[in-house]
């Protein structure tokens, strides 16, 4: 089998021990030290806690003499988050104009499914208590303006199975563009596979509004999503009904999003309310009358329904 179909399927299912055994047999015919990573990496899975140190010890001194190389073809700012066999497998990136051509260039990496866009440093954390009088005509949220929206047109999510947008304010233009791009690229390609990928999208403090997270479950690149965190987003009752494209949803964070009853009641009719395993909301933003409704509504798993008994 080809390097790159092993690469594929290693993608796919980065579980599949012996695809990596016998990619690491590959590696090591290049001269490649995560070659001896898999292999010792693996043994060490297979020993006692008791019998781990001598190779413990191997894969920390292998790293440290080849962790800078691997990391050669990354473009400059870009941050390693997690790795698998030496293999960086999410990134994160700040944005800056440049940050689509950093993004494309980490993305190329061969096991790359986790990207964290972060904001430029002058959209800090604490920025939201400034946010909240930024709309538009419509009464939608604006994006920063350090954000240009037609930067995230460029995005190519295909590979991507983890979406990191957390405090980068894009907006709910910002949401309607990369929901029209990645649809567009899925439409030029296969919308089915493209779709069943992407598994986690963390939109906290982005403001996309109810207009945005409409744009973005109507997009068949999204509809495989099952955890999806929209902390603070100006999310109302009118913005629930578009939750219910997301079919596969067992963990969903609509804390801070004045949703009311109605909204409430909405979520309860989601085809995925039996199926959340977590569900992060507070009774301010349900009010009296929508938390009793998630108290003793049977859609919901029993423990959910009792921790909204308690609440």
């Amino acid at each position: 089998m080809k390097i790159a179909a092993i690469e594929e399927t290693l993608r796919e299912d980065p579980g599949d021990l012996a695809s990596w055994l016998a990619y690491g047999d590959r590696l090591l015919e290049q001269g490649d030290a995560r070659g001896t990573l898999i292999r010792l990496e693996q043994r060490r899975a297979r020993l006692r806690p008791a019998d781990r140190a001598a190779v413990e010890s191997d894969i920390a001194a292998l790293v440290a003499e080849h962790r800078q190389g691997w990391d050669a073809a990354l473009p400059p700012g870009a941050t390693v988050l997690e790795r698998r066999y030496g293999f960086a497998t999410k990134v994160a990136v700040e944005w800056s104009d440049a940050a689509p051509v950093q993004i494309e260039q980490a993305l190329r990496g061969p096991f790359v499914t986790g990207l964290r866009i972060t904001p430029p440093p002058s959209e800090g954390d604490d920025d939201y208590r400034y946010w909240e009088d930024d709309l538009d005509d419509d009464g939608e949220p604006n994006p920063a303006g350090s954000v240009d929206t037609g930067g995230l047109a460029t995005l190519d999510l295909g590979r991507l199975t983890e979406l990191d947008l957390s405090y980068l304010r894009i907006g709910a233009l910002g949401a309607k563009t990369l929901a029209v791009s990645a649809y567009l690229r899925a439409e030029a390609g296969d919308v089915e596979t493209a779709g069943s990928r992407l598994e986690s999208l963390d939109l906290r403090y982005s403001r996309v509004g109810n207009t945005g997270l409409a744009a973005l479950a109507a997009s068949p690149v999204f509809a495989g999503v099952r955890r999806l965190h929209l902390q603070r987003n100006v999310i109302t009752e009118k913005g629930m009904p578009s939750l219910h494209r997301f079919e596969n949803l067992t963990e969903l964070d609509l804390r801070y999003n004045e949703i009311g009853t109605d909204g409430a009641r909405a979520l309860l009719a989601a085809p995925f309310a039996g199926a959340l395993k977590r569900l992060y909301l507070y009774r301010e933003d349900v009010g009296g009358d929508g938390a009793a409704l998630l108290a003793k509504a049977p859609q919901l798993p029993p423990a959910l329904r009792s921790y909204w008994r308690s609440a």
